[in-house]
């Protein structure tokens, strides 16, 4: 495994503290501990423990956006696309079940500037795969019983509550739990 550097090291050290702890609760000071730093050197990459919350943020969206965008640009038939689009996103969440389950309890602390941003990385990510949706019932290849917008909540939904239930050591791999997930969203939009 490839050496760490000192900020992913100072985020891995928050995403687990921040998951089991919380926010509020974990100390600058613990973090700093956990990832073998200085104060420092956290202060060096990240200026308040704010800026490193966002930066759990950022990483993971930005990790899922540029996924979309790279399955989107190969154009590949509707199915395929929205297949790929739910495993990539199943897998990444479940991968990264800690940063996603701090993401989604913790988001309401970003400051006005930042939650603007996140919101338009996820209304991005949410109209870039209605679009396939849509373009796919346009030319008869989905059902157009369900709107695409509909489906695609349906979708997300389903993965943004993975941090819930979802267990690393349960009796479903990413890749298993990402198909299952993907057949059940094209099963309601095969015509």
């Amino acid at each position: 495994m490839a050496r760490r550097t000192t900020p992913e090291r100072i985020v891995d050290a928050a995403v687990r503290l921040f998951a089991a702890k919380g926010f509020d609760a974990t100390t600058v000071q613990e973090v700093v501990a956990a990832a073998s730093v200085t104060k420092g050197a956290l202060y060096h990459y990240f200026g308040s423990k704010d800026d490193l919350l966002f930066e759990i943020y950022r990483s993971l969206i930005g990790r899922q956006m540029a996924d979309l965008d790279r399955i989107v640009a190969a154009g590949e038939d509707a199915a395929t696309t929205v297949r790929r689009i739910i495993v990539s996103l199943v897998e990444t969440t479940a991968e990264s079940v800690d940063e996603t389950a701090v993401f989604v309890r913790e988001m309401h602390r970003l400051d006005a500037e930042r939650m603007a941003a996140f919101r338009a990385e996820r209304r991005r990510y949410h109209e870039t795969f209605r679009a396939v949706v849509e373009k796919a019932q346009a030319d008869g290849s989905f059902s157009s019983r369900v709107p695409a917008d509909t489906a695609v909540l349906i979708a997300l939904g389903v993965v943004n509550q993975l941090p819930t239930w979802y267990r690393p050591d349960g009796p479903k791999s990413p890749e298993r739990l990402a198909t299952e997930i993907a057949e059940f969203v094209l099963a309601g939009l095969r015509p």
